[in-house]
């Protein structure tokens, strides 16, 4: 039997994705083991007694950004008894993240087999784990969520439902966005411009694997003029 095509998800909330994901089509194809979807409490791998997993924003700012440490962990403990992949695929939900749409579905459906989603909430997340852990961050549209839950629903509901046998082909071929994209294959929504810059937090230095990965000097300057400059520049 074909091992089902595997969707993590690490988050705040488990329950707010839980109920969705075990219903309707997406239920129905966990049933058939077509597919699997696990929910993961990032608080499990928090730090310390009160399971921390956010700090403030180096250089300034409201709100707190989701630390790298927890995420990293959380990782770890999702892979460490699975067999390194070609055909897994990390993804950060980010609003500065490459704009969603029907041909990365696609695309992602015919060539993963294993999906992580890290679902953003606060501010975001902080830089480094994207470098760290090669993955992509995808956002599902221009404009801002209070967390990366729903978007994370829609990017598994997106992909799920084009693995064979979740839905009847003949319902897809009848579809708009897989007529627009079947007569047009270099068709691709565009990311608007002005996007978020990357955030960094606590600790100013971090290590993984004999390997140190720093905040931005230019964030620990105090200096909110050079700060602002860089901000600009590293905007999408």
């Amino acid at each position: 039997m074909k091992k089902p095509v595997q969707f993590d998800i690490i988050t705040l909330f488990p329950e707010a994705i839980e109920s969705y994901c075990a219903s309707s089509i997406l239920g129905a194809a966990q049933i058939k083991k077509i597919i699997s979807i696990r929910t993961h409490g990032l608080r499990l791998w928090g730090i310390g007694a009160h399971k921390k997993v956010d700090e403030r924003v180096y250089g300034g700012g409201a709100g707190m950004v989701l630390m790298p440490e927890p995420i990293i962990r959380a990782i770890s403990a999702i892979t460490k008894k699975r067999a390194p992949s070609n055909k897994r695929k990390i993804i950060i939900l980010s609003a500065k993240g490459k704009q969603w749409n029907q041909k990365l579905a696609y695309e992602w459906s015919k060539k993963y087999d294993e999906f992580i989603f890290v679902s953003g909430r606060y501010e975001g997340i902080d830089e480094r784990v994207v470098k760290i852990l090669g993955a992509e961050e995808i956002s599902i549209g221009p404009y801002v969520l209070t967390d990366g839950d729903v978007a994370s629903m829609a990017v598994i509901s997106s992909v799920a439902r084009l693995i064979p046998e979740v839905i009847k082909s003949k319902s897809l071929a009848e579809e708009s966005h897989w007529n627009l994209f079947l007569k047009n294959k270099k068709n691709a929504l565009t990311a608007t411009r002005g996007l978020e810059y990357p955030h960094y937090t606590r600790p100013e230095v971090f290590e993984y694997k004999g390997k140190k990965y720093r905040v931005p000097k230019v964030l620990l300057s105090g200096d909110h003029k050079k700060i602002d400059e860089w901000r600009a520049k590293h905007s999408a």
